[in-house]
């Protein structure tokens, strides 16, 4: 999904440290770091970004993500997604796909809880 928006919401929850740290992760520097955290956003399941900007039916084949997520449910759908994604943001930033996977570590749960304020402000 290519939601600028979400792109930019997810950025401003990360703030200039944590952008950092995920450059320090990559090796890179910090517009390498946003342009991995863009790539990102652009290459979750519409299922999970859907949830952003839909009505609270989109993420059934997430385990209910509409209803929120404990920790355990949590920990599975990042685990499902990890690997996926990983592989398509190292192909489109040319960053190995070992430390895009530990960046997203860091990342997937800041998207996530910027996903769950959008949806909480829609409300």
């Amino acid at each position: 999904m290519g939601d600028e928006a979400l792109q930019q919401d997810v950025l401003d929850e990360l703030g200039e440290d944590r952008i950092q740290e995920l450059a320090g992760e990559l090796g890179t520097d910090a517009d390498g770091a946003t342009r991995m955290v863009r790539e990102t956003v652009t290459a979750l399941p519409d299922e999970l970004t859907r949830e952003a900007s839909a009505a609270p039916a989109g993420a059934a084949g997430l385990g209910g993500l509409g209803g929120g997520l404990g920790g355990g449910l949590m920990s599975g759908v990042l685990g499902k997604i990890t690997g996926p994604v990983a592989e398509a943001v190292a192909k489109r930033t040319g960053l190995p796909v070992a430390q895009v996977s530990r960046a997203l570590e860091l990342l997937l749960p800041v998207v996530m809880t910027t996903i769950a304020k959008r949806r909480a402000r829609k409300r």
